[in-house]
């Protein structure tokens, strides 16, 4: 979780100069927008959702893009908002306190981090691959690994788990999204004509997942 000294948002009364400004230099893919404080957040601002309005008017309300904030209490446990957030499909929540109060935010990069490991972000540097492969069916990759990379290694198709993987960018994402809860170690999850095992687990963290193709019948 960010708290709330670390949060950056862009104020509701922003021109719509002001907010690709903001979004250029701050380098986040979603930001929350504020009347008067943080403790009045109205909406998120997707960067996204921004690209193909870059050279509309500086009057353009930019308004309309904005999406509904999820707000979450500080109290909630990690495993109780992984499932919200996959059920509800939502990569951000606002954290408030008990009087309503803004705490912080928290993304489900944020989550990822706490049961998988430090991942990238859209506009972070691309870590090394940790993969060892075992045969041309059985590889043990880590769970950070992007599935992107997944697949390269693999020789697949980039997008083979794109129909699965919602919005997860990581093996382990991938995982969570298709077990539906956090894991237990040696868990096989089937996918078409893959089998996903969880090697490692620690403190819910997704260290090493084994992906096997499969033998054809």
């Amino acid at each position: 979780m960010k708290t709330r000294l670390d949060v950056h948002g862009i104020d509701y009364e922003s021109s719509f100069k002001e907010v690709l400004k903001h979004v250029t230099e701050l380098h986040y893919s979603r930001l929350p927008v504020f009347k008067e404080s943080l403790d009045e957040i109205v909406g998120i601002i997707h960067t996204k959702d921004l690209i193909q309005y870059i050279n509309e008017v500086d009057d353009y309300d930019w308004h309309k893009l904005l999406r509904q904030p999820y707000f979450v209490h500080e109290q909630k446990m990690i495993e109780d908002l992984l499932t919200e957030f996959q059920n509800k499909r939502i990569h951000f929540a606002v954290v408030v306190d008990e009087f309503g109060g803004t705490s912080g935010i928290v993304t489900m990069e944020d989550i990822m981090e706490e049961i998988i490991g430090e991942i990238s972000d859209e506009f972070d540097e691309e870590d090394n691959i940790g993969v060892k492969k075992i045969d041309d069916s059985n590889y043990i990759f880590e769970g950070k690994t992007m599935i992107k990379d997944v697949c390269k290694y693999m020789q697949l198709p980039l997008d083979t788990f794109d129909t699965v993987k919602g919005e997860s960018d990581s093996l382990a994402g991938l995982v969570l999204e298709l077990a539906g809860q956090i894991p237990y170690v040696t868990q096989v999850i089937v996918c078409g004509d893959f089998e996903f095992t969880v090697l490692e687990l620690e403190r819910n963290r997704i260290n090493k997942i084994k992906v096997s193709i499969k033998p054809q019948q």
